[in-house]
């Protein structure tokens, strides 16, 4: 608190208070102009600087986030490869993948947004401090003691909030996304810097933090796999069984209604097992993301359709049953016996 004083009351980077001064002769006057105007002048320039930085550094986020959903869409999205004399739209997995990029730039624009309006508020609100008669010298110690002891009691929410950081910087996952997380497997609902909200087939919310988070499964970026392996009793023809799963497989492949949804032809990989009740046989069909089960249960009805029509066996378990006569007295089976192979 100032002291009126005949003593000099003006620093030397006190331009107000010194011109008073020189110009009145007056402490007393150099000392009114100093609490009435400089310092309070001081305070609105300080404070007129952080919303003007602030909206600078704002809109060059603002501008560098638009440059990245741009570049995204309109390279993927609204660019026509023209080819074969028609205008050929972007597939499916491009229109996931610009999407995906507009999120994350979006979601680090907000963090950078966030990051700068802390610093801010840290770095002119100590000048402000300084400017009105604050010694920060013993506030400047306190925040340090005070940082460290915080960041020793809530090393869980640092934790939460570096993963999440680091999350939405790799691009991990995003809203929408069908992941597995070790304890939620589901769909992401929602996604923030300290949580992750998973909703399961059965309809449970599960929220999990993000330090919490080992490892991520994304079962739909970029694109997806319909595995199936198909079960054929041993008497079949191998060959005509791979056969008859490339036509059902490609005849879904030229679907108008699968158009987009499967994005390559295709494949029967061959025999990948020799099991106890028939021969597997493995197709892979690469889907577009979130498709690959709708497309496994579609191409699950028309392998047994085809199979139906073309006579090849699906197995089912079957054991062998032993059927003894009658034994004698001590427990010794007859010389005769038959057996004969039941389901």
């Amino acid at each position: 608190m100032w002291q009126l004083t005949t003593t000099n009351p003006c620093a030397t980077d006190e331009a107000v208070c010194n011109y008073v001064r020189d110009t009145t002769g007056s402490d007393q006057a150099a000392w009114v102009a100093k609490f009435l105007i400089g310092s309070p002048l001081a305070v609105a320039g300080l404070i007129l600087l952080f919303f003007v930085l602030r909206w600078a550094l704002n809109r060059l986020v603002d501008r560098l986030v638009k440059r990245a959903e741009s570049g995204a869409l309109t390279a993927k999205v609204g660019r026509l490869s023209l080819g074969a004399g028609r205008a050929k739209a972007p597939s499916p997995t491009e229109l996931a993948t610009a999407t995906r990029r507009v999120q994350r730039a979006k979601a680090m624009g907000s963090l950078l947004k966030s990051v700068i309006t802390g610093v801010l508020l840290a770095v002119i609100g100590t000048m402000v401090l300084a400017e009105v008669g604050v010694n920060v010298g013993p506030i400047i110690a306190s925040a340090g003691i005070v940082g460290i002891a915080l960041g020793f009691g809530a090393q869980s929410l640092v934790s939460d909030y570096l993963a999440g950081v680091f999350m939405v910087f790799e691009d991990q996952y995003g809203v929408g996304d069908e992941v597995d997380l070790g304890e939620a497997i589901g769909t992401v609902e929602a996604v923030s810097l300290r949580v992750t909200r998973v909703r399961d087939v059965n309809g449970t919310v599960w929220y999990v933090r993000n330090g919490e988070i080992v490892r991520v499964g994304n079962m739909s970026q970029n694109w997806a796999r319909t595995v199936l392996d198909v079960s054929v009793g041993y008497q079949e023809d191998l060959a005509r069984v791979r056969r008859v799963l490339e036509d059902v497989a490609h005849d879904m492949w030229e679907d108008e209604d699968f158009k987009g949804r499967i994005i390559e032809e295709p494949s029967v990989w061959g025999v990948q097992e020799l099991g106890i009740d028939g021969v597997v046989v493995r197709v892979a069909l690469k889907t577009a993301p979130l498709e690959q089960w709708a497309v496994a249960r579609e191409m699950r009805m028309r392998i047994k359709t085809r199979f139906d029509h073309e006579g090849i066996e699906i197995p089912f378990p079957q054991r062998m049953v032993w059927h003894r006569s009658t034994a004698d007295q001590d427990g010794e089976p007859a010389p005769a016996t038959t057996a004969e192979p039941s389901a």
